[in-house]
């Protein structure tokens, strides 16, 4: 066997921070040549970790320094560059330009639909745009592997396959051939397949060539062909040089040995290896690494010296116990003190989320008060994310956060969403409300005019959804001043507003999204770092032509927008606090700090739950030698131990989420397995953040029970309201008293008075212009639900069912005329006084009875009241309005047919299903005693029973000094918008032994 090259592989504990090692390092091999370090060329993987190296570099430099030449040559998640240090510079071969990623979706997103047609979701754009994006993902992997479609024909599993994962294969490769017809077409190349060739590019001529310069690559750790041959090729170099994060070189042989190989490439008719790999090991994917370099471990050095004894040498004993592979745990049981010690390790277990992020910005607080000390926060779940940002506001924090903002939740983004989905709406009051009272729109001096004429519409367009379109908007204004400014309004939205409801090229729709933003917004959503953002994916959106601009609906257009801004993070230069920032696992790598906080670490958190491959199966993925997704895991334990490099290192969990408990993150457990130390726990930190918002000692809040002046108390009262009084004289003081009208959210459901509204117009439109004609009433129903202005799903299903109701009521109308009842008016106003008090009532109708007495009818669309609610003084609308009628209170209009009599008859006419009705709908019920009944009162006693409970009530409320308790009888109380107001929630139970 010919001897081994000698090779230049040099690696750095995850005890150690990476890029302060790393400097040092690099600061003692070239720096005492002034232009020592500036001839070095150093390929790292992505910008973040050129920007901890560079910062380490500063620190540990004693003089100014020059820079070493970097390029980023990694991770194609990051979707950041290579740099211009590998690009072809005319020498060779020419290696094609990379297609435009978001071109590259939308195209695949039209052989999907094309190839997939009858599929779910194909015929969809935004569907067919979302399946894209995860193709795109499976087809990188595939590049990065450097497998091919040939190969994945020929994986020989259809036997095994469920169908729908064979269809799926079928559509992958479909799609697939289709698309690399259409790149060879245009001479281009996928983005993972560039980055091979010119990868593969360097290292061919760096063999051939060899740089007279340095070369180092340095905590670059995928393992994918192309960049282990580069590796390869550099360590190779006469001056070239590999240095790897994390890799452990004091690791004993046998457990060396017992991570395992990399995972074989078996298919399902053969037999799995007896012993799989521990693939979810923090070092297993650094062996898959060395050994794709052809590379032995005892090959590889340290970059510098590893310290035997101290902190960094307890925690590579720590790390090595904590993650030891399944079959050599029993090697806890016997474990020295010495590969147990935690000193710097602190756990904080919170009861919830909020709590967990409360101490966190806590932490941080304390520890900015020492001079220069940095702190980093590492977790990978975005919500705890911006609950501590939130947190540390409290102490005008500003963290640097490497995710940013999402573009959506930036003023320009939400200013454009909300227009698209205004347009996806059709202008319904939510969406055109929440776009007109956005604060982009008409800022400026013009802000305070606009923002008073818009809470006018909003008054408008409380209730039911009008008509659909602006139209709809123009019936529900009557104001002169706010048609006026509604016009004005309606010019800005007019590109959207113009644009067509059928199918369009989404160019077109993105065009009147943009033109609308600019006029609403007079040029400001382009304003800012967020609007430059929004500003580069609108042209990028508006490029799309010819068969890459699909046809869409605006709800499409709407989701398509929704998406793609979603992707994309608004990361601002500067502003930031210099010594606070927050990393997800990805951008922690190679950092360091003083103090790191390690927070949500759950399972299904941190470690993250691997996403399934939506394309592939995990056989076909196995069979191609795929990496496995559970090496994710192991990816997420490798963060974790870097994150033990810092001398202070704090592992927070919430042992409750919003709806359920958590299961502490494996790592966690481990961690308590090999050190059960309780000195580890800081309940201090959780302390003082649950005392830094403690409650104030609760105020017992009493019943409320106002009393009024009684200049205060004189007002009109109307039938309707007296029942309301004597239930609860709160909810009749808010409204009465205190002028507080109860509003109607935007856009509501029907409400039982709206319908009820509806019902009374109808039947006194048929009474005054139709004669009470039989034939007329349901005709005059459907015109004057075709002319309201209501929302057409609303008139949909509310016809039938008031359809049928009229019909009844016309069949009810026309036996009573055969039996000598007649209807003497109805919607009939009327007033009386008592007792010095004015009451004004209106009767649905009016009925004339054979014996020439008179029947008081109210009609209802929903449940009418019992009659034992009747009978104790909490419905006494019928009877006010017979005493009002024997009073002569409904003759002050002496052009309309005088009502005289006495009152006899008292009915509910209810509209509510009744299974005895012909038309299905329609009874009446009388809370007249009857035989069998237990509750009631007998016809003569309703008038004269209703009077007293009403004297009563004028006594006490009106005329007297009684307060104005809140739900005095809460059977009968059953509205409730003014329970906030009384504060009910406070005090009900502990009144009256009221549970």
């Amino acid at each position: 066997m010919p001897d081994r090259v000698q090779t230049s592989v040099f690696a750095i504990g995850a005890q150690r921070g990476f890029a302060d090692v790393l400097a040092s390092g690099l600061l003692s091999r070239f720096g005492k040549d002034p232009m020592g370090l500036a001839r070095v060329t150093l390929l790292i993987p992505n910008h973040r970790a050129g920007r901890a190296i560079t910062e380490a570099l500063v620190r540990h430099a004693a003089n100014g320094l020059l820079l070493p030449r970097m390029a980023q040559i990694g991770d194609i998640d990051l979707d950041e560059s290579l740099g211009a240090l590998l690009d072809p510079l005319g020498e060779g071969e020419v290696i094609p330009p990379a297609i435009d990623p978001l071109e590259r979706r939308f195209r695949l997103a039209a052989i999907i639909a094309r190839e997939g047609k009858g599929r779910p979701g194909a015929h969809d754009p935004a569907e067919a745009l979302r399946l894209a994006c995860d193709y795109a993902r499976v087809l990188d992997q595939l590049q990065v592997e450097e497998k091919t479609l040939d190969q994945l024909d020929t994986v020989d599993v259809e036997a095994e396959l469920a169908d729908h994962w064979a269809q799926a294969r079928d559509l992958f490769l479909r799609v697939g051939r289709a698309w690399e017809r259409e790149l060879a077409g245009e001479g281009k190349l996928d983005p993972a397949e560039r980055r091979n060739r010119l990868l593969n590019k360097a290292a061919e001529r760096w063999q051939a060539h060899p740089p007279e310069t340095p070369v180092i690559a340095a905590g670059v750790t995928t393992s994918a062909p192309a960049i282990a041959r580069l590796l390869r090729s550099i360590a190779h170099l006469p001056q070239g040089m590999v240095v790897l994060p994390g890799l452990d070189l004091e690791m004993d042989e046998a457990l060396w040995a017992a991570i395992g190989a990399p995972v074989p490439v078996t298919t399902p008719v053969e037999a799995p290896p007896a012993e799989r790999p521990a693939i979810t090991h923090p070092q297993y994917h650094l062996k898959h690494l060395l050994d794709a370099m052809s590379i032995d471990r005892a090959e590889v050095e340290p970059w510098l010296p590893e310290p035997r004894t101290g902190l960094a040498a307890d925690r590579a004993n720590l790390l090595r116990s904590i993650f030891l592979p399944a079959r050599l745990s029993d090697r806890w049981v016997t474990l020295p003190a010495a590969e147990r010690r935690t000193k710097g390790i602190r756990i904080i277990e919170a009861a919830n989320p909020d709590e967990e992020a409360q101490t966190i910005a806590l932490l941080v607080r304390q520890a900015l008060d020492i001079p220069a000390r940095r702190v980093a926060i590492v977790t990978p779940d975005r919500t705890l994310a911006a609950r501590i940002v939130a947190h540390l506001k409290r102490w005008n924090i500003e963290a640097d956060d490497s995710a940013g903002e999402p573009l959506p939740v930036t003023p320009p983004g939400r200013f454009l969403v909300a227009v698209a989905h205004c347009l996806a709406e059709d202008f319904a009051p939510v969406e055109l409300l929440d776009l007109l009272k956005h604060p982009l729109a008409q800022s400026g001096d013009a802000r305070l005019p606009w923002l008073e004429q818009v809470r006018a519409l909003d008054m408008r367009l409380r209730g039911p959804r009008p008509a659909q379109g602006l139209s709809g908007i123009d019936a529900s204004i009557g104001q002169p001043e706010l048609r006026e400014w509604w016009a004005g309004a309606k010019a800005l939205l007019s590109p959207i507003a113009r644009l067509p409801r059928d199918p369009q090229p989404l160019s077109a729709v993105v065009t009147a999204i943009v033109a609308t933003a600019e006029a609403l917004s007079d040029q400001a959503v382009w304003n800012g770092i967020a609007g430059r953002s929004a500003s580069d994916l609108m042209q990028q959106l508006l490029a799309r032509t010819g068969s890459h601009d699909p046809l869409v609906t605006a709800r499409q257009a709407a989701t398509i927008l929704s998406r793609l801004m979603g992707e994309k993070a608004v990361r601002p230069p500067f502003g930031k606090h210099p010594r606070v920032a927050i990393y997800g696992l990805l951008e922690a790598r190679l950092q360091s700090a003083d103090l790191v906080i390690c927070a949500g670490l759950n399972e299904g958190v941190w470690p993250q739950i691997p996403s399934p491959d939506p394309w592939l199966a995990p056989m076909v993925r196995n069979a191609l030698g795929l990496p496995p997704l559970e090496m994710r895991v192991g990816l997420a334990a490798q963060d974790l131990a870097g994150t033990f490099a810092s001398p202070e290192v704090v592992l927070t969990r919430a042992q409750r989420d919003g709806s359920a408990p958590t299961v502490a993150s494996r790592f966690l457990l481990r961690l308590q397995a090999v050190a059960p130390d309780r000195h580890m726990e800081d309940t201090t930190a959780l302390a003082l953040a649950r005392a830094l918002d403690r409650r104030m000692p609760q105020v017992r809040i009493e019943k409320p029970a106002p009393r009024p002046s009684r200049a205060q108390r004189a007002v009109k009262l109307s039938v309707t309201e007296l029942d309301r009084l004597r239930a609860d004289p709160f909810a009749f003081y808010s409204k009465r008293i205190l002028a507080l009208r109860s509003l109607d959210p935007v856009d509501a459901e029907p409400s039982a008075a709206w319908r009820g509204t509806l019902v009374h117009e109808i039947l006194e439109l048929w009474h005054k212009e139709d004669g009470l004609d039989p034939v007329a009433l349901v005709p005059r129903a459907n015109l004057f639900l075709a002319r309201a202005n209501v929302h057409p799903l609303i008139k949909a299903l509310w016809r039938p069912r008031l359809v049928a109701g009229l019909e009844w009521i016309v069949q009810q109308t026309l036996g009573n005329a055969e039996t000598g009842r007649r209807m003497l008016d109805a919607e009939r106003s009327g007033i009386m006084i008592v007792d010095g008090v004015k009451i004004s009532g209106k009767a649905d109708r009016i009925d004339r009875m054979p014996d020439g007495s008179l029947a008081i009818v109210d009609y209802k669309t929903g449940k009418p009241p019992s009659a034992a609610q009747v009978e104790t003084g909490f419905a006494l609308q019928l009877g006010l309005l017979g005493m009002m009628a024997e009073r002569g209170g409904f003759n002050e209009d002496t052009a309309r047919t005088p009502i005289t009599g006495t009152a006899t008859n008292f009915e509910y006419w209810s509209l509510t299903r009744n299974k005895y009705s012909e038309t299905g709908f329609g009874h009446v019920d009388s809370p007249v005693l009857k035989k069998g009944r237990r509750s009631g009162l007998p016809a003569e006693d309703i008038v004269p029973t209703s009077e007293r409970f009403l004297r009563e009530a004028l006594a006490d409320w009106i005329l007297g000094d009684a307060p104005f308790e809140a739900k005095l009888v809460p059977d009968h109380a059953l509205y409730t918008e003014y329970d906030q107001l009384m504060r009910l929630a406070e005090w009900y139970g502990r009144q009256g032994g009221l549970a």
